[in-house]
């Protein structure tokens, strides 16, 4: 990146005024965009699904033409601080899709183009999504629909257009092995915002944030992946937040060195086992599948249902698709303290079945809200008993609903919640928890695998002003 770009990104880091279009005209055309373009989601029995069936020999849900994803069944035995064994369902896309974002330079403030997308599972329809947000599946158009919006930009620009290029994982609970391919691009050719495209800031993002569902998964992890000059001369007056995370962005060496962190991460993937197979639907034991649900008989976790959407601007305006609904909402807590004069970050090693090595930096408490009381004496999720009951103090710096991913998951929502604990308050911190700065952080999300989604999308709601 240029000393120019690197400026100009700064710059749109702090600014919200936006002569393109301001925050509230963001807002007003998301809402016009919802009451103009006809949605229709209606759950229907999987036999209904046209162009989806449940094959003969696995009994797995898969579409006709062999590709997009289907529903799978997992066995997994994980080895961590117990011993566990379970199956499941779980969402099998090996495609590497887009994820990608333009930007551009105006006036020495760079802006990104975002677009107003409709997915079939979000829980408001409209939210802000990147320019392209596409599996190989729907850019090769499988579907036989139109080629998606900006599409050459991403599958013809220059090595020194990049601004960031990543290939980061999904959902470790609910995809095996799903990565997609994150990308910020800074074109040299004239880019024209579109009708549901608009160029925003880095700060008109950050106020969005702030508020329920108005940003989408997709957007959160392709952004947290930028980096911010350390140096503040020459910036507007900051907030002591702003501060302290400029501060921590610039400190490799925190409690940890980077080193450690690595020695720490093989250590745990030394002594944690995780052994995932796959398995034919139909053999998933404590599941069933009826005419309309693949479900446990207790309604736990989730379920997967069938659906027949319309969309009216989207590349195919019908089709049927299976989606993956959980029972809660989920919560995703990152605690922040200050220490030795640095601002650190607690995450988590968290082992998931979908991982591709064993474990990945999570968020310092996440999990689905209506499980995790029923978890057997000694194993609810660390932290969580304490943060529900308000007996850790601190005071909440981020806290808003953000949705998953609408395109295969079903008005699924999380609480985010960035948690600054007061000076002095020391924790039994478990041996899978480690203290990071937001330069370590950032270091970690320049290679694959290392940070998960949800601890992106906290990463990603880090507002500097």
């Amino acid at each position: 990146m240029t000393d120019a770009a690197r400026n100009a990104l700064v710059r749109s880091l702090l600014t919200e005024e936006n002569p393109f279009n301001s925050t509230g005209d963001v807002i007003d055309w998301i809402a016009n965009r919802n009451r103009e373009v006809g949605v229709s989601v209606e759950e229907i029995p999987f036999a209904a699904m046209k162009g989806w069936h449940f094959d003969g020999e696995t009994g797995n849900l898969v579409h006709d033409s062999g590709r997009f994803f289907s529903i799978i069944g997992l066995d997994v035995r994980a080895s961590t601080y117990t011993q566990l064994h379970w199956q499941q369902p779980v969402i099998n896309q090996p495609e590497v899709g887009y994820l990608g974002i333009v930007a551009k330079i105006f006036d020495g403030v760079m802006y990104f183009l975002l677009q107003a997308k409709i997915e079939p599972g979000n829980v408001n329809c409209v939210q802000l999504s990147p320019t392209l947000q596409a599996t190989r599946s729907n850019y090769t158009c499988v579907h036989k629909g139109r080629i998606p919006a900006y599409l050459d930009y991403f599958r013809k620009h220059s090595p020194h257009e990049v601004l960031l290029d990543q290939l980061q994982s999904e959902q470790g609970a609910r995809f095996y092995r799903k990565r997609n391919r994150n990308i910020i691009l800074l074109p040299d050719a004239k880019v024209t915002a579109t009708e549901d495209f608009r160029w925003l800031t880095l700060g008109q993002i950050h106020t969005l944030l702030r508020r329920d569902n108005m940003v989408n998964m997709d957007t959160r992890t392709v952004l947290s992946g930028l980096r911010f000059p350390a140096d503040e001369s020459g910036l507007p007056p900051l907030s002591d937040w702003g501060r302290e995370l400029f501060a921590s962005e610039a400190s490799m060496d925190g409690e940890s060195t980077v080193d450690g962190v690595l020695y720490w991460l093989s250590e745990l993937k030394t002594v944690y086992e995780l052994v995932v197979d796959k398995l034919p639907l139909r053999d998933v034991d404590g599941w069933m599948v009826t005419e309309r649900e693949i479900v446990r008989p207790d309604r736990r976790f989730f379920r997967v249902l069938g659906v027949d959407v319309t969309i009216e601007n989207r590349e195919v305006a019908n089709w049927c698709q299976p989606l993956v609904q959980p029972m809660q909402h989920g919560i995703s807590v990152l605690f922040a303290q200050r220490r030795r004069g640095v601002m650190h970050f607690l995450l988590q090693a968290k082992v998931e079945c979908g991982n591709f090595d064993v474990v990945e930096l999570a968020p310092t408490i996440q999990c689905q809200t209506g499980n995790w009381r029923l978890a057997p004496p000694g194993l609810a999720p660390a932290f969580l008993p304490e943060f529900d009951a308000g007996r850790i103090p601190g005071r909440m710096v981020v806290d808003a609903m953000q949705s998953e991913e609408g395109g295969r998951f079903y008005r699924e929502q999380n609480r985010n919640v960035v948690f600054l604990l007061d000076d002095g308050v020391e924790l039994d911190v478990p041996k899978n928890f480690k203290w990071l700065t937001l330069g370590q952080i950032k270091e970690f999300l320049r290679f694959n695998n290392y940070l998960n989604i949800q601890v992106r999308s906290l990463v990603a709601a880090l507002e500097y002003r």
